[in-house]
C-alpha cells in the first residue's frame, strides 16, 4: 500500500512538468486509458486475463465509476486549488470517507489506532497544506476545494469496492477489469474535451509516465495490498502519497519547505508508523501453572 501511495505521489509534479495547455479532464481521462491498456498487455502476457463474467457485477461497476469520477475530480481539484492543497485535500480526506464507508458498506469499525494515526496524517497533512500554499497569498478556489473533496470520496468508495473484489478473487485480475471499464467510461469524455494538446514531447512523456507507472505499477501494489488490510487502514496508508509529492515538489520543482512544512511531513510520518508498527502479540495464558 505505501509503495502505491509513493508513486501516486509523483502524480502532480508530473502534471506540473507536462504542457500548461491540457485540459485536466484530457489529463485523467488519458491516464486511465494508457494504465488500462498496460494492464490489460501485462494480464494477457501473464495469461490471467480472465472473464470479467466471473467477477461480481455490482462491486466491479461501482468501482469503475469510482476510479473515473477521481480522475475527474482530482486532476479538476488540483489545477483550480493547486498542486498542494488539491492533493492534500484529496488524499487527505480519503481516510475520513474511508472510515465511514468501511463502517457503513462492510461493518468495518474504524480502532483507536485508526483514529490516533488519521488524527495525526491530516494534521500533518493541513500543515503541509498551509505551509506551501501561502507563499502565494492567492485565495483558494472553492470548486477546487470540493473536487478536490470529491476525488477523497471517490478513492474511498474504490477502495472500498476493490477491497469487495480482492476479498474473493485475484487482485491483479480484479484491477484489470476495474481500470478497463473505467476507460471505457472516460475514453469518449477525453476524446471530447481534444486530447491533440499531448502531441508533443512533454505532453506524451507525461501521460506515459501517468499510465504506466502511477496508475498501472501502482495499482498492482494496491491491489496485492488492500486485499490484508481494512478499508480505513488503506486509505490512511495513502497518507503517504502528500509525503512523496512535498519531497518532489523541494527536490524536483525547488519549492521551499518551511517549518511547518517539516512539521506536517513527521506528523504524516507518525501517523503511518501507528499503523505499520503492529503491537506484539499476548502471551499465550498457561493452561498448568509454571513450577
Amino acid at each position: 500500500m505505501v509503495g502505491a501511495a509513493v508513486l501516486w505521489g509523483t502524480t502532480g509534479t508530473a502534471q506540473a512538468l507536462g504542457p500548461d495547455d491540457v485540459s485536466s479532464v484530457v489529463v485523467g481521462a488519458s491516464r486511465n486509458v494508457v494504465g488500462a491498456v498496460v494492464l490489460l498487455a501485462v494480464a494477457a502476457a501473464r495469461g490471467r486475463v480472465g472473464d470479467p463474467r466471473h467477477l461480481p457485477r455490482r462491486p466491479l461497476v461501482l468501482a469503475a465509476l469510482a476510479t473515473a469520477a477521481y480522475q475527474l475530480c482530482f486532476f479538476g481539484g488540483v489545477r483550480l486549488a493547486g498542486v498542494a492543497i488539491g492533493t492534500v485535500v484529496g488524499v487527505g480526506s480519503g481516510p475520513l470517507w474511508g472510515g465511514l464507508l468501511g463502517w457503513l458498506g462492510r461493518g468495518e469499525r474504524p480502532g483507536r489506532r485508526w483514529a490516533v494515526a488519521t488524527a495525526l496524517a491530516v494534521v500533518g497533512a493541513g500543515l503541509l497544506a498551509t505551509a506551501r500554499s501561502g507563499d502565494g497569498g492567492d485565495t483558494v478556489d472553492p470548486a477546487g476545494i470540493a473536487l478536490a473533496l470529491g476525488a477523497g470520496l471517490s478513492y474511498a468508495a474504490f477502495a472500498l469496492w476493490s477491497k469487495a473484489l480482492t476479498d474473493e478473487h485475484d487482485p491483479d485480475q480484479a484491477m484489470t477489469w476495474v481500470f478497463g471499464l473505467s476507460a471505457v467510461v472516460l475514453l469518449p469524455i477525453g476524446l471530447a474535451a481534444g486530447p491533440r494538446d499531448l502531441a508533443t514531447g512533454d505532453g506524451l512523456a507525461m501521460v506515459a509516465w501517468l499510465g504506466l507507472v502511477t496508475l498501472a505499477c501502482a495499482y498492482l501494489l494496491f491491489g496485492r495490498g488492500i486485499s490484508g488490510v481494512a478499508v480505513a487502514t488503506a486509505t490512511t496508508l495513502s497518507l503517504a502519497e502528500p509525503v512523496t509529492a512535498a519531497t518532489l515538489g523541494v527536490t524536483v520543482l525547488d519549492e521551499q519547505l518551511t517549518t511547518p512544512a517539516v512539521l506536517g511531513v513527521v506528523l504524516v510520518l507518525a501517523g503511518l508508523a501507528v499503523l505499520a508498527v503492529r503491537p506484539p502479540p499476548e502471551a499465550p495464558v498457561p493452561l498448568v501453572p509454571d513450577l
